[in-house]
């Protein structure tokens, strides 16, 4: 149908002709009010989710001490977690800079911490007087946290091991999964623990 007859058409039922693929051979028309077509269209478009991956940025430093480092990476597995790229930037102070290579080993102590959560974009980098490198996520199913709970504590050294205990809704140990010391071997480590306060 020629374009001429098709526009014929659509005005003898009082409607508009609107061209919906101008990329198909031939191109495809629809025989629509345009007014109602315009508001369906950008009623979709609203709908359409935005993804939009952010840039997070994790700042550290050579002497940055345990604690504070595991903080810092459990933030960036969060940021991770939540689908951003991590910026992880290490700035030198002072006499520092005289040691650059210390900086180098912090980020590829960062990078393998974080392999079970993230890709390595670009390896370290110096830039002026800071280390520079940046990480993206891995795909969802792959994600492993190691310094970030689902319910948001961090994981102390002194739980590390005890993977293989379960725990039910009500925080109870799981029966099977406890540990196998006796309860007699518990009350006296206790008190070999605690101080003598009788006085002699």
């Amino acid at each position: 149908m020629s374009s001429r007859e098709a526009v014929d058409k659509a005005k003898a039922v009082g409607m508009d002709l609107v061209e919906v693929a101008p990329n198909a051979n031939p191109p495809v028309c629809r025989v629509c009010n345009y007014g109602k077509y315009k508001y369906e269209q950008a009623k979709l478009k609203k709908k359409s989710p935005k993804t939009v991956n952010k840039i997070k940025e994790i700042k550290l430093r050579v002497g940055t001490d345990t604690h504070d480092y595991n903080i810092k990476l459990a933030r960036a597995e969060q940021f991770l977690d939540e689908g951003n790229k991590v910026r992880v930037r290490l700035q030198f102070r002072g006499r520092e800079n005289a040691h650059r290579d210390i900086g180098f080993v912090v980020l590829k102590r960062v990078a393998e911490d974080l392999k079970e959560i993230a890709n390595v974009d670009q390896q370290a980098r110096l830039a002026g007087r800071a280390v520079n490198m940046m990480l993206s996520p891995l795909p969802q199913g792959q994600r492993k946290r190691k310094f970030y709970l689902s319910h948001g504590n961090l994981i102390d050294e002194d739980d590390q091991g005890d993977e293989h205990l379960e725990f039910n809704d009500d925080d109870e140990l799981v029966e099977g999964t406890e540990d196998t010391s006796t309860a007699e071997e518990v009350s006296a480590e206790v008190s070999e623990e605690k101080p003598s306060t009788e006085e002699a």
